[in-house]
């Protein structure tokens, strides 16, 4: 995760790749806590302090507060999942562009164990994933930005915003649609999600005239 800044915690620094160490700490609790949250279970700070075997203060010190854990759990696995997407999207230009984003939110909404934390606790998850409480908005930001200037770059893509409001706006609209259930009370949907991205780029979605 190279999105570390200087007031990063030391579990941010350490996935960063700019704090590392042998002796176990943060990157033990991180997988531990992210264990957890991988199978359904809630990430509790005093019981994960137990089990290391440390007080509730080094474990603060350690990965932050249960927020910030949090965060870069689920960066850990939205991360490689937009890789993913990524790699299989097809085609060129814009059309790869809403390839990435559909093959990206389908799999989010796919994902059991989100769908778990989600319906746990709706607010923070809400909370942490789309404004800037977390870290995670951002940094998927920068993601969907670097694929835009990768397509103009390499096949021309061109856009009718720039590069960084492009990608905050693509984010959004991610988003709508993957908590839809939580903001309006619809099922998540990522084949509208896939055809709000391709209207906003100008890719042609079947059935359309």
């Amino acid at each position: 995760m190279a999105d570390v800044e200087g007031g990063a915690t030391k579990l941010a620094r350490e996935l960063g790749g700019t704090d590392s160490t042998e002796k176990p700490g943060p990157l033990t609790a991180f997988a531990l806590a992210r264990r957890l949250v991988l199978t359904g279970q809630r990430v509790d700070m005093k019981n994960l302090a137990a089990e290391l075997g440390v007080d509730r203060a080094t474990l603060f010190r350690w990965v932050g507060n249960r927020d910030q854990l949090l965060v870069e759990i689920l960066w850990s696995t939205a991360e490689p999942t937009w890789r993913h997407a990524v790699h299989r999207a097809d085609g060129t230009n814009a059309a790869r562009v809403v390839a990435a984003i559909d093959g990206f939110v389908r799999d989010v909404i796919n994902a059991e164990f989100f769908v778990v934390l989600l319906r746990r606790e709706p607010e923070r998850t809400l909370r942490l994933l789309t404004t800037k409480a977390g870290e995670f908005q951002r940094r998927l930001c920068a993601r969907i930005a670097r694929l835009l200037t990768d397509e103009q770059e390499t096949n021309g893509l061109t856009l009718p915003l720039p590069v960084r409001d492009m990608a905050y706006l693509l984010v959004r609209i991610a988003e709508s649609f993957i908590y839809s259930d939580l903001i309006i009370g619809e099922t998540p949907d990522a084949a509208r999600a896939k055809a709000a991205v391709g209207v906003l780029l100008g890719v042609p979605q079947p059935g359309s005239s």
